[in-house]
């Protein structure tokens, strides 16, 4: 075995202890961030169910209370309203991410146009407003710009209340 060759094998075993070495240091870096994000999610869950029990006594507690001036049936039916009102509406910051105002026509999506996606939307996400759109200062293709020679005055403001009587 000439000299070179066995630089050859001593630096493939080198590459190959070193990337044995780099897998293990990965693998319990990863263990162990995993172990501290299982009792974060365990936390986060027991943190829910309490909170679901105390929103039920405190339902309980309004429904009893709302019981005392009004029938029993009556008090139960006004408390599963509001509480239905409140899913709805949960529901529908949900769906927004938190943004935005929510359409009851739209099934919960976000008014103005943009539709909801969820995953699986077989395309991108599109821009909010479109290139060139009037106030994002790009120029729109085929229609003459306001500081370009020989372009049109521009007329007046259409956000102006027109009084012709003044």
């Amino acid at each position: 075995m000439n000299r070179m060759d066995h630089l050859e094998h001593l630096d493939k075993h080198l590459v190959d202890e070193l990337a044995q070495v780099a897998r293990e240091a990965v693998r319990d870096e990863l263990r162990a961030q995993t172990r501290k994000q299982r009792r974060t999610a365990a936390l986060y869950a027991a943190s829910g169910a309490v909170g679901l029990y105390a929103g039920a006594a405190l339902a309980l507690a309004l429904g009893l209370a709302l019981g005392l001036a009004l029938p029993a049936w009556a008090a139960a039916l006004i408390m599963a309203a509001v509480l239905g009102v409140a899913a709805y509406l949960l529901r529908g910051a949900a769906r927004s991410g938190g943004h935005g105002a929510v359409s009851p026509a739209t099934g919960g999506g976000v008014t103005g146009g943009t539709p909801s996606r969820g995953p699986g939307t077989p395309y991108p996400p599109m821009p909010p407003v479109a290139p060139g759109a009037p106030g994002t200062g790009a120029p729109t293709p085929g229609i003459p710009d306001a500081a370009a020679p020989g372009a049109a005055a521009p007329g007046p403001d259409p956000g102006t209340p027109h009084h012709p009587d003044r």
